[in-house]
């Protein structure tokens, strides 16, 4: 049975809590989508341990449904070696990257008449879900083996589900188009040299400039490089403006602000074998040297230590700060609302010794609930076709990992952002990432506010994030 889900929203997060209700079996085909929180975002990175998560939820399960007579309500129930001729059911987990609920509710509505309209024998339903507690509830699902054949992942999340068995191999979804894809995105979808996944959407960062205010301050070419920022600095702070935006909000993610500077540097947060931190190095110590100096010039906000991303509203927009190096696109359409047209400039990422920029892949991901791979991999081959790309790229926002696959010519800045797409990083893979990323968030605060040198600030962060590593 499938369910409609009515969210009521949780103000201390920000997403919705939803509660099920069943539809009639009459409105069971046309439309199975849920209602879905409208918040967009580059992709959560969930924390803890999926192997944990799934264990518990087994045993709860097992309990619960020992204890009750009524079975439970069906999910995909893919059969493999089925008699020929029989439709085969496939169940696929959409999220909000569409983020207006009605146009996403129309949108997978549609995708879902057009895939059955050219693939007659697979019965395809769609449900939207809400951002929020979605680990628990895939894990739930899997561990009851009744939910998503398909859902979508961030890269991070499939090697916590691979090593709990929650994930079965994809690679029929490549045949035919192995080398279409972003080489990155590939690899974010490949977990102990098995395919997992095919990518669907691709998120981006790069750099943004208001070259009025590097006019105004006399500098002619728009830095691209570090040193080229350092130098610039101090001529755009002697017109009251700081040359480069940094958000230190304990609230953000680092792979928006401290991590793509890390990688520039040549640098990781994590030891190859994922054991111990990394960024306690000579690459980690010169990127936080770089924002150091650049706050002792006025090159930074005064309280970039504690300030939020928010674009509109902010230095960004007003022309109190010159330029962003972490930005996505509808961040450079609010600098160009408020700036105008002839003020912004999408550029490349910046460089140092690497050009690097964060950018996640969606990954369409087939859980072990599907015992049907050739079917899996037709639904996955469809909507990470070159022919779907394009439409998921226009409604959403978001662009497509295929490097077969060119943007809209007519949008000049998201053609602009497509071009990074060569340089993206899909951040680093720890199945206690957040944890690190919050022993280090503070440190990093303490030096931009001159409470802690460098040295200290990234040797205290280390030893906090290596006891959470080895905890």
């Amino acid at each position: 049975m499938c369910s409609t889900v009515t969210p009521h929203n949780d103000l201390a997060t920000g997403h919705s809590q939803s509660h099920a209700q069943p539809l009639a079996s009459h409105e069971r085909k046309r439309f199975r989508g849920c209602v879905q929180a409208p918040k967009r975002r580059l992709h959560p990175t969930p924390g803890g341990s999926m192997k944990k998560l799934l264990a518990t939820t087994s045993m709860a399960l097992a309990l619960t449904l020992a204890a009750c007579s009524s079975p439970a309500s069906p999910g995909s129930q893919a059969t493999p070696g089925a008699a020929q001729g029989e439709t085969k059911k496939v169940t696929m987990w959409m999220y909000p990257v569409i983020a207006d609920s009605a146009k996403s509710q129309a949108f997978w509505g549609q995708a879902e008449k057009d895939f059955e309209a050219a693939n007659a024998g697979i019965d395809l339903v769609i449900e939207q879900q809400p951002w929020d507690n979605r680990d628990e509830k895939l894990a739930t699902a899997i561990a009851s083996g009744k939910g998503p054949d398909l859902v979508v992942l961030g890269p991070d999340q499939l090697p916590q589900y691979q090593a709990s068995g929650g994930l079965a191999s994809l690679k029929k979804a490549y045949e035919g188009q192995e080398d279409k894809f972003l080489k990155s995105a590939v690899e974010a979808a490949t977990v102990d040299g098995d395919v997992y996944a095919v990518p669907i959407y691709h998120t981006i960062t790069t750099t943004v400039y208001n070259k009025k205010a590097f006019d105004a301050a006399g500098v002619t070419e728009l830095p691209t490089t570090w040193d080229q920022v350092k130098a610039a600095a101090p001529k755009l702070a002697a017109q009251g403006v700081s040359i480069m935006d940094y958000s230190g909000d304990a609230k953000m993610t680092l792979n928006l602000s401290f991590y793509p500077l890390l990688w520039q540097a040549g640098g990781s947060v994590f030891a190859e074998d994922g054991r111990s931190v990394a960024f306690n190095s000579p690459e980690g110590k010169e990127t936080l040297q770089f924002l150091v100096d650049l706050q002792k010039v006025g090159g930074l906000p005064a309280d970039a230590a504690t300030k939020g991303n928010k674009v509109e509203g902010g230095g960004l927009s007003t022309g109190k700060t010159a330029m962003g190096y972490a930005l996505v696109k509808p961040e450079a359409d609010i600098m160009i609302k408020a700036l105008g047209e002839d003020a912004v400039v999408v550029g490349e990422p910046l460089k140092n010794k690497e050009q690097v920029a964060f950018g996640l892949p969606g990954l369409l991901t087939r859980t072990s609930i599907s015992k049907d791979e050739a079917s899996a991999a037709t639904v996955a081959k469809f909507f990470s076709s070159a022919e779907f790309a394009p439409t998921l790229s226009k409604a959403s926002g978001y662009f497509s990992a295929r490097q077969d696959v060119k943007p809209d010519s007519a949008d000049k800045v998201g053609a602009k952002f497509a071009e990074a797409l060569a340089f993206a990083k899909a951040g680093e893979i720890n199945s206690k990432a957040r944890q690190v990323m919050a022993s280090l968030q503070p440190h990093i605060q303490s030096a931009l506010q001159g409470a802690k040198t460098v040295d200290a600030a990234l040797a205290d962060a280390e030893a906090e994030a290596n006891a959470v590593l080895k905890g």
